[in-house]
């Protein structure tokens, strides 16, 4: 399974194994993703009577959550549903049917974290319908849209309405539609050998408390599923753009924009549509994290260069957090990625006439073109709006980023129209239709 080189792969084992020996972890596993393929794997601790495998179960936790997500995202892409509907359109008389189901997707409801009931992760759940009797007015915590929370409960309701529209179970939509394409067959609710236990590590001894395990029923899409690292890598590959068919691309990169932030006005890390979202080291990751009694595991995707990393372990808590930033680092340190070759492409004679200089009133822009008739207009010093554009079937192009998402671009041969402003080859060409019209330089 290793393809990096033996000096890497030694330097990536060693963090592996400072992490489990200072940080007291039972059993840890990690592995990296690049270019949709294991590159490395690592293993240190004892499950049973031998060191963890690629093949060994842990429990998932919350990174089930964005296993659901993309089922929602799927129907989204179907037409069952809009992600601004409100519950209640597809699950009629369900407790808070005002909340939409972006809201319960980015968590940014309001809902309570977590459900009125006992320690859902220690003991056995209730189903879906004793749940939704139980969530009363006082579990809405704040103003739907006001800020990000994190709700458990969020996820129970979205795994309910996947129910109620595919006419089965979650976990049957999951592995139907997600799982089984995807080839992760080992991807299970409940764990099958060989599995690790999860165990508590005492804070002040080298002795461990294992840990219950229950079937969590309504709170199941929460956090119900054990997966392998060799699973795991999997999704590692689909988070970073290695659908497999599963999802459309674009809607994957929509998982991945930023909807709420949890940790201020510079955030480091936020939260998309099911997705958790970082910003490390100037990497842009996205993935999910994962902790139920006993177990702890992290999934992040680079989209952008490519390479995933995970790790899932059979403790509480106690790791330190910074393993996986830091087997990013080592990879990129003794292997880092060679740029593609540039290589000339076939150009659209009338495309290429477009290129070059234009001016926003006074403020000069450039107009490149892009891969497959795609426009990039950027600020010629780099300060201002710039987005990149997709061609349209009618003529006009799509905003895909920046201040110009969204919005349309025309052409004209004097001008470009941009959402009502008007680009010009001169700064205010009199001869080109300025809204406002133009009265000449002058002194």
């Amino acid at each position: 399974m290793t393809q990096v080189g033996h000096v890497t792969a030694r330097a990536l084992l060693r963090r592996l194994a400072v992490e489990q020996a200072e940080c007291r972890v039972p059993s840890l596993t990690a592995a990296i993703v690049r270019d949709g393929r294991t590159v490395w794997f690592g293993g240190r601790g004892r499950v049973g009577d031998g060191p963890p495998t690629a093949a060994t179960q842990y429990r998932l936790g919350s990174i089930t959550k964005s296993m659901v997500a993309v089922v929602v995202l799927r129907l989204r892409d179907e037409g069952v549903l809009d992600l601004n509907d409100r519950l209640d359109a597809h699950l009629p008389g369900a407790p808070h049917g005002h909340l939409t189901i972006a809201q319960l997707l980015s968590h940014t409801a309001g809902l309570t974290a977590e459900p009125p009931t006992a320690w859902w992760e220690r003991t056995q759940g209730v189903p879906a319908g004793d749940l939704l009797k139980r969530l009363g007015p006082e579990e809405v915590k704040h103003r739907p849209g006001r800020r990000f929370h994190y709700s458990n409960v969020g996820f129970a309701l979205l795994g309910e309405l996947v129910a109620r529209l595919r006419g089965g179970t979650w976990w049957d939509a999951v592995r139907g539609e997600v799982l089984a394409p995807l080839g992760m067959d080992d991807t299970t609710p409940r764990p099958r050998a060989p599995h690790a236990t999860g165990y508590a590590v005492h804070p002040w001894a080298d002795v461990v408390l294992a840990e219950p395990e229950h079937d969590a029923d309504a709170m199941g899409p929460a956090g119900q599923l054990w997966s392998t690292p060799h699973d795991l890598a999997r999704w590692a590959a689909f988070l970073g753009g290695d659908t497999g068919g599963v999802l459309c691309p674009t809607t994957l990169a929509e998982m991945r924009e930023p909807v709420g932030v949890d940790d201020g006005d510079s955030w480091t890390g936020g939260f998309g549509l099911g997705l958790q979202l970082a910003r490390v080291g100037g990497r842009r990751l996205a993935g999910h994290s994962g902790s139920m009694p006993g177990f702890l595991a992290t999934v992040w995707a680079d989209a952008a260069e490519g390479v995933g990393v995970l790790f899932m372990a059979n403790t509480t808590s106690g790791l330190s957090g910074r393993l996986l930033t830091d087997l990013l680092d080592i990879l990129d340190e003794h292997e880092p990625r060679l740029p593609d070759e540039w290589r000339p492409v076939p150009a659209d004679p009338d495309l290429l006439a477009l290129t070059g200089l234009w001016h926003w009133g006074p403020k000069p822009y450039a107009l490149r073109l892009l891969p497959d008739r795609g426009l990039a207009l950027e600020p010629l010093n780099g300060i201002g709006r710039s987005s990149r554009f997709v061609p349209q079937d009618d003529g006009t192009w799509l905003g895909l980023d920046g201040y110009y998402a969204g919005e349309t671009l025309r052409v004209a041969p004097d001008h470009l129209d941009l959402n009502t402003f008007i680009f010009t080859r001169e700064p205010y060409d009199p001869a080109a239709p300025v809204p406002g019209g133009v009265t000449g330089w002058h002194a």
